[in-house]
C-alpha cells in the first residue's frame, strides 16, 4: 500500500512539472524575444551615435580608429606596441580619427603624449582623442583577491561598455589584451575589431601548473595541498578557457607578439585563418647608435634588469642570484658588482612590491649592491644599458621581451629564462654563434653570471655582435610593415 501512494505521488509530481513545462517554454522564449529587442534597439542607438560621432566639420565621413589600452600611460613593451601602431596607421591613413580609451584620468592627455615621447622616443604626426574611463578600477587584480580571471574579465566588460557609450568607432582593436571586450563592440557597437595579444589571459600552461598542483603566482600553496580544491580550480579553468575562446573567436584580425603565444592562441581561439605573429616594436636603432668598444665609463661591472614591477616578472629571483653570486665566492677575482632593477609602476600594488624587493635585498645583506630605477626616462635608460655588461631577465613563460631585444641591441650580453619568447625567438644562435644565455633556477643565473664574467673581453665582444646582428627583425620599421598587413582586413 505505502509503494502505491510512493508511486502515486511520483506520477503526480511527473505531471506537475509537465503542467510547467510549457508555460516555461513560452516564457523562456518571451524573456529571449525582449532582451533580443532591447540588443537591437541598443544597436541601432549606437549606430546613430556612430553617425554623428564620424561626421567631420567638412560634413565628410570620417573613418574612427580606437585602441583600448586602460594602462596607456605606462611604461611598458605593451605602451611602445600602442604608440607604434598608431604611429604607423597615421602614416597610412592620415584622415582618420585616432582614439584611445584609457584609464589615466590622474594625467592630461599633452602629459601622456609627453610621457610616451619621454620614454620611447615616439612623437605622432596627427592628434588623438583621449577617452578617460574612470571605472578602470574595476579591472584592477586587487579587487579581486579570488577568482580574479573571472573578476577582471567581467570587469573588463563593464570598462568596455563605458568606453563603447563615450565612443562608438568604426575600427576597434585592443591592445591590452581584454578579449571580452571585443563581442561587446563587434555585435553591439557594429565595429569591426581586431586584438592584439601579448598574453593570453589563460593559457595551457596555466592549466597543467594547476592540474600537476604545482605552486605558482597563480596557484596559491593552500590549493596545491588540498586535491579538491585543485580539481575545483582546474574545472574553473576549464570553463573560463573555453569563455575565452568564445570570445577571442570574435576578432577579425588576431595578431600575436610571439611564437609562444601564437600557440596558446591557436589552441583557444581556433582563428589560424586571420591570425599573425607581429613581433613587437623595438628602439633598436637607438640602442644600436650606443659604441661597443670603450664601454665602461665606471668601474666594475653593471647588471641591469629592465621589466615592469609585476608579480610574473619575479625580480625576487634576480636579487637571489645576485646574492647567491656574491655571497658564493664566485666573484673573489673580480671587479665590484651592482645590480640595477629598472621597471614602471603602474599603481600602488607595484610601489608595495618594490618596497617587499628592497627589504628582500636587506635581508640578503647586498642592500647596498642592489639600485631601484622606477619610471626613468628613455635617455636614462640607454644610459643604465650602455654601461651594463649582462642584461638579466628571470620571468617564466615571457610571452616576448622588449627589455630583452633592447639588451641585446644595446651590446649587454642577455641572460634570460629558459622559456617562453626569449627561448623560442629571440635568444637564438645568429648564422651559428652564440647570441645570449638561457637559465631557470637561482644555482643557474648565478653560475651564468659568473661565466659571463668570467669570458675573455674578446669573446664577450663576440656576442654582442652576434646578438646586435640579430635583432634587426624586431625593428620599429619591421613591426609597421607587418603589423600594417596584418590589419589589412580591418579597413576593406
Amino acid at each position: 500500500m505505502a509503494a502505491a501512494e510512493r508511486a502515486w505521488c511520483l506520477c503526480d509530481l511527473l505531471r506537475f512539472f509537465y503542467s510547467l513545462f510549457f508555460p516555461g517554454l513560452i516564457v523562456c522564449g518571451t524573456l529571449c524575444l525582449c532582451l533580443i529587442i532591447v540588443l537591437w534597439g541598443i544597436r541601432v542607438l549606437l549606430q546613430r551615435k556612430k553617425t554623428s560621432a564620424s561626421t567631420g566639420k567638412n560634413g565628410k565621413n570620417q573613418m574612427v580608429i580606437a585602441f583600448f589600452h586602460p594602462y596607456c600611460n605606462a611604461g611598458g613593451g605593451g605602451e611602445r606596441v600602442l604608440w607604434c601602431a598608431l604611429r604607423a596607421l597615421q602614416k597610412k591613413f592620415p584622415e582618420a580619427v585616432y582614439v584611445v580609451y584609457t584609464g589615466d584620468i590622474n594625467v592630461s592627455s599633452q602629459e601622456i603624449l609627453e610621457g610616451a615621447f619621454r620614454r620611447f622616443n615616439i612623437t605622432l604626426s596627427h592628434p588623438v582623442k583621449f577617452v578617460f574611463l574612470r571605472k578602470r578600477y574595476l579591472v584592477e587584480d586587487s579587487l579581486y583577491p579570488h577568482f580574479t580571471l573571472l573578476g577582471q574579465s567581467l570587469g573588463s566588460i563593464f570598462l568596455g561598455w563605458e568606453a563603447l557609450m563615450q565612443c562608438v568607432p568604426d575600427v576597434y582593436i585592443d591592445s591590452m589584451g581584454y578579449a571580452f571586450t571585443l563581442p561587446l563592440f563587434k555585435y553591439l557597437g557594429g565595429c569591426r575589431v581586431g586584438s592584439y595579444v601579448h598574453y593570453p589571459t589563460i593559457s595551457t600552461d596555466m592549466l597543467s601548473v594547476v592540474k600537476n598542483q604545482n605552486v605558482g603566482f597563480n596557484n596559491a600553496d593552500f590549493i596545491t595541498r588540498n586535491p579538491f580544491l585543485s580539481k575545483v580550480k582546474l574545472i574553473y579553468y576549464y570553463v573560463f578557457a573555453f569563455a575565452y575562446g568564445l570570445v577571442g573567436s570574435c576578432s577579425d584580425v588576431v595578431m600575436v607578439n610571439s611564437s609562444w603565444t601564437l600557440n596558446h592562441i591557436l589552441s583557444l581561439w581556433r582563428v589560424g585563418h586571420c591570425t599573425n605573429i607581429v613581433f613587437p616594436p623595438c628602439d633598436v636603432q637607438t640602442f644600436l647608435d650606443i659604441p661597443l668598444h670603450e664601454r665602461k665609463m665606471t668601474p666594475g661591472h653593471l647588471v641591469v634588469s629592465v621589466g615592469q614591477f609585476r608579480p610574473e616578472k619575479n625580480h625576487s629571483l634576480q636579487i637571489r642570484a645576485f646574492a647567491k653570486l656574491l655571497n658564493g665566492g664566485m666573484t673573489e677575482s673580480l671587479p665590484s658588482l651592482k645590480l640595477v632593477l629598472i621597471g614602471g609602476c603602474r599603481n600602488q600594488d607595484d610601489e608595495r612590491r618594490v618596497s617587499e624587493l628592497r627589504r628582500l635585498s636587506e635581508n640578503l645583506g647586498v642592500q647596498e649592491d642592489v639600485e631601484f630605477k622606477i619610471n626613468i626616462s628613455f635617455d636614462e635608460l640607454k644610459n643604465y644599458l650602455s654601461e651594463a655588461t649582462i642584461g638579466l631577465h628571470t620571468m617564466r613563460n615571457e610571452h616576448f621581451g622588449i627589455g630583452i631585444v633592447e639588451c641585446m641591441a644595446a651590446g649587454t650580453i642577455i641572460l634570460a629564462h629558459n622559456s617562453g619568447g626569449p627561448k623560442l625567438d629571440i635568444v637564438i644562435p645568429h648564422e651559428g654563434e652564440v647570441t645570449g644565455f638561457l637559465a631557470d633556477s637561482e644555482e643557474g643565473y648565478a653560475e651564468t653570471m659568473a661565466h659571463i664574467l668570467s669570458i675573455s673581453a674578446e669573446n664577450r665582444l663576440q656576442i654582442r655582435n652576434s646578438a646586435r646582428a640579430s635583432v634587426s627583425r624586431f625593428s620599429d620599421q619591421a613591426f609597421e610593415v607587418t603589423f600594417l598587413s596584418s590589419v589589412e582586413n580591418l579597413f576593406k
